[in-house]
């Protein structure tokens, strides 16, 4: 971390940090370690990878919606039977939920609304 006094007089300091009470921090990674970080950030401005990074985030936003919805982070029951009967059973509750979504021509929440802006919806209304 650069020095309070040696940083906040520099005329540079807007471009080089966003931190309003201190100095600048640099975290220096070993070697190694950087270039496969830079090889990746140079392959994450390809199309390909934004493709299938694209179907990535789709399916996450799937166990996501499982995991929020059916809690199914873990199994109620014991046994691979009956797990996968709940399995089943959670992915047809999604399968409904999309379809009465779709059918009523309600997109399902694709963002979160904080406690304080739902409140203040509240008191509006």
């Amino acid at each position: 971390m650069f020095n309070k006094e040696t940083c906040r007089p520099c005329p540079l300091r807007d471009q080089c940090t966003s931190s309003k009470p201190g100095g600048r921090t640099l975290s220096l990674q070993p070697r190694e370690v950087q270039e496969v970080l830079d090889r990746a950030r140079l392959q994450q401005g390809d199309e390909q990878w934004r493709a299938r990074y694209g179907t990535r985030a789709g399916i996450e936003g799937t166990i996501h919606q499982a995991v929020a919805v059916t809690r199914m982070r873990r199994a109620r029951y014991l046994g691979l039977q009956k797990t996968h009967l709940e399995h089943v059973f959670s992915a047809v509750a999604l399968n409904l939920i999309s379809l009465d979504a779709w059918w009523n021509s309600h997109p399902l929440d694709r963002t979160r609304v904080s406690h304080l802006a739902r409140l203040d919806l509240s008191l509006a209304a």
